[in-house]
């Protein structure tokens, strides 16, 4: 466990702040020389880190700064959960599938999970033992196309995240209205300008911390954006940001209200050359795809967090952020203690206060005290939602009275489990049936 305790169970490629870059609108290639240590980074895209293993262990601060896990830092059983994608031009999307498939098959790697190609590059998230998970991304990384991925890692507990492994083609990486295989992904300049997670802080922090009612911290301009569902941000997000009134991205249309005020859209009505929106989602992926769709729609100064809300946790900790992180795999919610472990502390805590207030069931509207969505006991319904355990007991894991009674009734839900699949509990009911006949 050795990797994951000293990661948080989150690793991610970071530059040192020494050498954190400033953005511009050219692709622009720069090299940092640490002793034995080569870091490679283009200022639109993710850092690239050669390590090579050396008798002379390079400096701490290099380490700390670009934490990549090694064969000596995790224990080989250990599963992980590993994310990433990368936009990049593949000419035969086809043979990329046979040829990831053929690794993983040949090697027998132990992977479940989605791992998407096509012509506009790769989006995974899959789990697995680390030795299994990592050799998979140190082989997609000999390939100069994927080399500068932004790999992040959190651990799984209870062993595989995702049932099965899908390792296939899919025309769209991200699943938005009208697909995306249209729009310019692969153009840096058409996607929101990407800030290290310490800017993305500063930008979130008030001029004058003593003062919040200072005139500079009045007139900020910028609108902060969460690009994700609204059950995601009903568990955590950025202190300032509006709750998204969508439950599935494909619906999102921040900045194509027809209305020139609209309640549920931010972006409606506001100066499109002036005012800056500050983006984020999950892991980034979805920010660059809408970024592109409001940059086509006029919008001009476009930031995204780069690594998306896992990696500003694990740099930053849970400054300016409440709750935990939704996750789209069995673990469906993770604390900020996971990415950083100083959050634990009496002094991190405090930037929790308030966690309680914003959180609701979603049947009685009481606190909830456990961040931590669950599916409807119906399976013919089956909605994610926040419960409180009153709720859960009267209403047996239901969402509502009439669920209570469907044909398709699966037991209650203990703890952080996740449902099976239905014959399980219908041939449960089946033998118990026959033991009562008998």
């Amino acid at each position: 466990m050795g990797w994951l305790s000293s990661y948080a169970g989150a690793v991610a490629l970071a530059l040192a702040p020494t050498i954190a870059p400033s953005f511009h609108s050219t692709h622009t290639l720069f090299f940092q020389q640490f002793p034995n240590h080569l870091f490679k980074c283009h200022t639109f895209s993710t850092l690239s880190l050669t390590y090579r293993k050396l008798l002379v262990p390079p400096p701490c601060h290099a380490l700390r700064a670009a934490a990549q896990p090694s064969r000596d830092d995790y224990d080989d059983s250990d599963f992980v959960v590993v994310n990433f994608y990368h936009f990049v031009f593949i000419k035969d999307p086809q043979a990329e599938v046979t040829k990831h498939l053929s690794f993983l098959e040949g090697l027998n790697l132990d992977i479940n999970g989605r791992v998407y190609l096509n012509e506009q590059g790769i989006n995974a998230q899959f789990s697995g033992p680390s030795k299994d998970a990592l050799k998979y991304v140190n082989w997609l990384r000999e390939d100069k196309r994927f080399s500068d991925i932004l790999v992040q890692i959190s651990p799984s507990q209870n062993g595989h995240a995702f049932p099965k492994l899908k390792l296939r083609y899919k025309p769209s990486l991200v699943q938005v209205e009208g697909g995306v295989s249209h729009l310019p992904l692969l153009d840096p300049s058409m996607r929101a300008i990407p800030l290290e997670p310490s800017e993305w802080r500063n930008r979130l922090e008030p001029t004058n911390k003593n003062d919040l009612t200072s005139k500079e911290y009045l007139k900020r301009n910028y609108i902060l954006l969460d690009v994700r569902n609204g059950y995601e941000w009903d568990i955590g997000h950025f202190n300032g940001a509006q709750r998204p009134n969508v439950d599935c991205f494909r619906s999102t249309s921040f900045g194509m209200s027809q209305q020139e005020i609209s309640a549920s859209d931010p972006l409606s009505n506001i100066d499109k050359e002036n005012t800056n929106i500050l983006m984020y989602c999950t892991g980034g992926i979805r920010c660059d795809v809408y970024s592109t769709i409001l940059r086509q729609q006029g919008f001009q100064n476009l930031y995204t967090l780069k690594g998306g809300v896992s990696h500003y946790l694990k740099n930053e900790g849970p400054a300016k952020w409440v709750g935990n992180l939704f996750v789209f795999d069995s673990r469906l919610s993770l604390p900020p203690s996971v990415y950083y472990p100083q959050a634990t502390t009496e002094a991190d805590m405090t930037q929790f206060s308030g966690v309680d207030k914003f959180a609701k069931c979603y049947l009685c509207s009481s606190e909830v005290s456990e961040l931590r969505h669950r599916n409807c006991a119906n399976l013919d319904c089956n909605l994610l939602f926040l419960c409180c355990s009153q709720c859960v007991k009267d209403l047996r894991g239901c969402c509502c009275l009439s669920c209570t009674t469907a044909p398709r009734l699966r037991p209650v839900l203990i703890g952080d489990s996740r449902y099976k699949k239905w014959h399980i509990y219908r041939d449960m009911d089946l033998q118990h049936s026959m033991k009562i006949s008998a």
